[in-house]
């Protein structure tokens, strides 16, 4: 009788597929996500840069049209993830090369901490009364100034994979562009930087 039950291999598949399909089904579960994620940065990052093509405007003044342009892509993402929030910042340089640089303004770090503060004193380049550390001035800029449009959207995961093992249960992505205004009028000017001092 022993030697029957030994022998005996009825229900062993189940067993394996016992112990085997929780691990499976992690993973697929992870697949699933990871994909759903690259396939939202990739076309999140598509609508940034179709939508704010439009986005080429003269001044900042045109608070209308950067309404119905952020509205836009608002809309797009939404129609992805419902449950998002999606956030938007614009940055613009007098050109290319600063908007791609992004370097801070000069300042002595006098407290060695990487930071401007502490009243180090600073040279502010861009006349906006302020440090900046990408060296940008916010919001539209005027005729010629290029923008850095960036677009984060963060939205509820769909699959709750990431609570089951510690994450979060959340992702974001941050999409970007750079654009140029279009040439209405002569470019502005900063003029001589001016040395002031850090908060």
């Amino acid at each position: 009788m022993m030697r029957r039950l030994r022998e005996d291999r009825r229900g062993a598949t189940l067993m394996e597929f016992g112990l085997i399909a929780p691990t499976f089904a992690l993973m697929l579960m992870g697949a699933f996500d990871v994909s759903y994620e690259l396939w939202m940065r990739a076309v999140v990052q598509g609508i940034v840069q179709k939508t704010a093509r439009d986005s080429g405007l003269e001044s900042s003044l045109e608070a209308n049209a950067t309404t119905t342009i952020d509205a836009k892509v608002r809309n797009q993402v939404l129609a992805l993830a419902r449950n998002a929030n999606v956030t938007f910042s614009r940055r613009f340089y007098r050109t290319f090369t600063e908007a791609a640089a992004a370097q801070p303004e000069s300042w002595t770090d006098t407290d060695g901490d990487g930071r401007c503060d502490n009243g180090e004193p600073y040279e502010d380049e861009n006349a906006n009364l302020v440090w900046d550390a990408d060296g940008g001035s916010e919001g539209q800029g005027g005729a010629k100034d290029k923008v850095v449009y960036t677009v984060t959207v963060t939205y509820q995961r769909t699959l709750p994979l990431w609570r089951m093992i510690g994450g979060s249960d959340t992702a974001t992505i941050v999409a970007t562009t750079v654009l140029a205004n279009q040439p209405y009028g002569d470019q502005g000017s900063y003029g001589a930087a001016v040395v002031r001092n850090c908060p």
